[in-house]
């Protein structure tokens, strides 16, 4: 796949909560030639859902919330001039009565994380999670979509590849975006962004801590015996995803 110089590519990489995603569009924001922009869906989906999540009120109050705007601007130009525009979705907050349309404008890729490790982590922000609070089925839904509209499987990175072997992992995420690699990925300054959204002090504590993709550690906290059938409906989904992952 060739990306043209000229040509603008809009990368939506979907994800769920707790999967690097916040350290990958680091990486792509310090790319160079890429905007950024962070869950612009989530002021809509806290606004419809009325969930209880870390400081909803400040960011249904500071970011888009109808989501035929936030539409327009995913689609439109990429901010700054730049060619490229990544977007860190989240693929829970594409709620079931936004419209799909939009999609074919963007180049759909997905980022996923072993279930187990993704829902120790989600626990302390969200204490009773769902199986549509891991975007999991949101993001199978739109893996399907997506394959079936391009009759080609579409982008998947694992979050255990991308920290084992970042140079080799993004490479090969880039190639097929049709983008050359680019060393600057790989590190970042610490801190936060003005690209974060206003629920960074809430969620990204340690990334702002960061200044590369650290070396992964397998989790040792224990999942409590409650989530075991969350955990096997997590696995289900995760599994037929890791199937089709880019392996570097």
């Amino acid at each position: 796949m060739y990306s043209p110089p000229n040509i603008p590519l809009r990368i939506a990489m979907w994800s769920g909560p707790r999967n690097v995603s916040t350290a990958m569009m680091r990486s792509f924001e310090n790319r160079g030639d890429c905007a950024v922009c962070d869950e612009p869906f989530y002021a809509h989906y806290l606004r419809h859902t009325g969930l209880p999540h870390p400081g909803a009120a400040e960011v249904i109050a500071c970011h888009e919330t109808d989501w035929r705007r936030v539409v327009e601007f995913v689609t439109g130009p990429p901010p700054g001039g730049k060619r490229i525009f990544y977007q860190k979705q989240m693929a829970h907050h594409l709620l079931p009565h936004i419209d799909r349309s939009w999609l074919g404008q963007v180049t759909n890729c997905f980022l996923i994380r072993e279930p187990r490790e993704m829902l120790t982590s989600l626990l302390p922000f969200i204490p009773q999670p769902t199986l549509a609070d891991t975007g999991l089925p949101q993001q199978q839904e739109i893996f399907a979509g997506v394959r079936q509209r391009l009759g080609t499987v579409p982008a998947v990175v694992d979050a255990k590849d991308v920290l084992n072997r970042p140079r080799e992992t993004l490479g090969a995420l880039c190639e097929s975006l049709g983008l050359d690699f680019r060393p600057a990925m790989l590190s970042w300054p610490p801190g936060p962004r003005a690209t974060d959204g206003v629920w960074a002090k809430h969620w990204y504590g340690a990334v702002e801590k960061t200044t590369s993709f650290g070396k992964y550690a397998p989790k040792t906290v224990p999942l409590p015996a409650e989530f075991s059938s969350l955990l096997n409906q997590c696995e289900e989904i995760y599994a037929a995803l890791f199937a089709a992952r880019i392996q570097a």
